[in-house]
């Protein structure tokens, strides 16, 4: 693959006295850019408008060269193939250093989102699907609830004294948008110059991305007594990401650039606990903690690079078909800090088939927010820079949930569930399913 300096390497190329038929339609090209950005300078007269016009000459050559050269690709990590997808630019703005800033907090805010999902995908609940208690009157383990609980949020009950879970869980998410901005369909602006009082950019350059994650989660739990639960998930990725930036000028587009990556690996692995603090029945209060260690490939945006830590408040309240649940909790330290929140509805249809809705977010501290400015051209006059840059900001996340738990046969149980994001904030797909297969030990 080529470097990201490919591209310029073949402008210079061009330039060195290169020619044929791709040349004639450059300085077609050419003829078309220099009366666009050069209606501006119409209005400067004497020795300025003569310097003005020759800088604008010596631009559009540079345009005209860049228009032509073979679309440069990156194949690297998948924080550099970002970097090149938002730097590599031919409009000409006059501000390097406004270029690289903006460019560098756009990519620093997609990578932002990315890690924050990933950092934050979540995981079964501790307890598993299957709980018991001690009867003291028949001396034995029974089942303390017909409900096989909800898919993420935690509720109060444990899984009972030696008690173990095992399971292995698939989610693939597609994303298709970005703060409510479509990401694949190339109408994600990075830069654009338009003529002030137009109502479009003559010059515009878009970045288009595919962004696609595909998970294997492995998790364990463990009953360390009738009141404690202790647990593991171990996330493994794998990530596909494809972008490109086309420049279309005057309704005539080229691409760019091109870059692509394929990263996997390990993810930040979770550890957590629990502890029943009250239990009346099915019912009670109960509190936790996790911590996702950061043991994922930062560089390739496959994990955090740093450690958190979540303390929660769990409450539950179930009855013999319906159950309410509901927690609390906030992260400390990670990729950024934030309250977490979840509800969940389960009806125990049958002893053996749990429906289940659910709804949990977070409002996430710093989280960032990308937008578009618009500043004057410091050297052609009428002519404004349009540029795509990150802020940061605080965010709301909310995901709705809806799926059932099946307990198919002897301790098999089988998960089906369908996320929905509800805010636009960060990266979204439109549905991402899961599906996890767990088995309860000791049954």
């Amino acid at each position: 693959m080529a470097s990201p300096r490919a591209g310029r390497r073949r402008c210079e190329d061009n330039d060195n006295g290169n020619s044929g038929e791709g040349n004639d339609k450059n300085k077609d090209r050419g003829k078309g850019r220099r009366a666009a950005w050069g209606d501006p300078m119409t209005t400067i007269c004497g020795a300025t408008a003569s310097r003005e016009k020759r800088l604008v000459t010596s631009l559009v050559t540079c345009i005209m060269l860049a228009a032509v050269a073979t679309p440069a690709q990156a194949q690297q990590t998948a924080t550099e193939v970002l970097s090149f997808l938002l730097t590599n630019r031919t409009i000409i703005t006059g501000d390097f250093d406004r270029d690289a800033q903006a460019a560098a907090t756009t990519r620093d805010t997609i990578g932002r989102f990315l890690v924050q999902e990933i950092a934050t995908l979540p995981v079964s609940s501790s307890s598993g699907g299957f709980t018991y208690r001690l009867d003291g009157a028949l001396g034995t383990f029974i089942r303390s609830s017909d409900s096989f609980g909800p898919f993420y949020t935690e509720r109060s009950l444990t899984a009972g004294r030696s008690r173990a879970s095992f399971g292995v869980g698939y989610q693939g998410t597609l994303y298709d948008t970005i703060d409510g901005r479509d990401l694949r369909d190339g109408t994600l602006v990075s830069t654009a110059a338009i003529l002030r009082g137009d109502a479009a950019p003559f010059d515009i350059e878009t970045v288009s991305l595919r962004i696609r994650t595909d998970t294997m989660t492995v998790t364990g739990n463990y009953g360390v007594s009738d009141r404690i639960d202790v647990g593991v998930a171990i996330p493994f990725l794998r990530l596909d990401l494809q972008g490109e930036r086309v420049d279309t000028y005057r309704g005539q587009a080229f691409v760019q650039a091109t870059g692509s990556v394929s990263a996997s690996g390990l993810g930040d692995i979770v550890a957590r606990v629990k502890y029943n603090v009250l239990r009346e029945g099915a019912s009670g209060l109960a509190i936790g903690a996790e911590t996702r260690l950061p043991t994922g490939d930062e560089e390739n945006l496959l994990g955090t690079g740093e450690t958190s830590f979540t303390p929660r408040v769990i409450g539950s309240f179930e009855g013999s078909t319906f159950g309410f649940h509901g927690e609390f909790s906030y992260t400390i330290h990670g990729v950024s800090e934030g309250l977490g929140y979840g509800t969940a509805l389960t009806v125990a249809a049958t002893p053996r088939f749990t429906l289940i809705g659910e709804l949990f977010g977070r409002r996430i501290e710093g989280l960032g927010q990308l937008s578009s400015t618009t500043v004057a051209h410091p050297r052609l006059i009428g002519v404004d820079t349009i540029r795509l840059t990150g802020t940061e900001e605080t965010a709301d996340r909310i995901v709705a949930v809806a799926g059932f738990k099946w307990n198919v046969t002897g301790a098999w149980l089988i998960t089906a569930n369908v996320l929905r994001p509800i805010t636009e904030e960060g990266l979204n797909a439109s549905w991402v399913p899961a599906v996890t297969f767990d088995y309860s030990f000791g049954r």
